[in-house]
């Protein structure tokens, strides 16, 4: 894709201002979205050919970070923060690759396990040196300015009800 000559986002908080009102929170609303759409393509093009989408890498992931590798479906939602409908598909997709299984818990009968197999370790590790090797798509700023861009938004996040601390 070719750069734009201008910022679009710039000309369209001028004509805000001009029209509407104050344009500071829709230029960085309207650059949020776009960065965003700039780092999922990134991520995206970096995970594929592992044949993983953001969302199965990101299990996979958190099944990893996990103290035994395997963790209950619900707390798995609970975690990436995602309806349990979400999850099960996610999991169905993982468990038909062979990167993960489901497992009954050894205490709680109505509970079943995700746990990674050493295929899923495998692919999460081989995915996390792409996803890396692009910065997860994050380009253009310094590691203070990240950690500052990350404070920034973690106060939106709690401000939203995303997170207590």
């Amino acid at each position: 894709m070719t750069p734009l000559p201008f910022d679009p986002i710039a000309r369209a908080a001028e004509l805000w201002d001009d029209r509407v009102g104050s344009s500071t929170s829709m230029a960085a609303v309207t650059s949020v979205m776009r960065v965003q759409q700039i780092i999922q393509s990134a991520v995206d093009a970096a995970l594929k050919p592992h044949g993983l989408t953001f969302a199965r890498y990101e299990a996979l992931v958190l099944l990893y970070f996990s103290r035994k590798g395997a963790l209950p479906m619900r707390v798995m939602g609970e975690r990436l923060q995602l309806h349990p409908t979400s999850v099960t598909n996610i999991v169905d997709r993982l468990e038909s690759d062979g990167l993960v299984r489901r497992t009954p818990h050894p205490t709680d009968r109505r509970t079943t396990l995700v746990e990674i197999t050493d295929a899923g370790l495998q692919r999460r590790e081989s995915a996390t040196a792409a996803v890396v090797d692009v910065n997860l798509g994050l380009k253009g700023l310094t590691d203070r300015q990240t950690e500052q861009l990350t404070d920034l938004l973690a106060k939106v996040r709690r401000a939203s009800g995303d997170f207590e601390d």
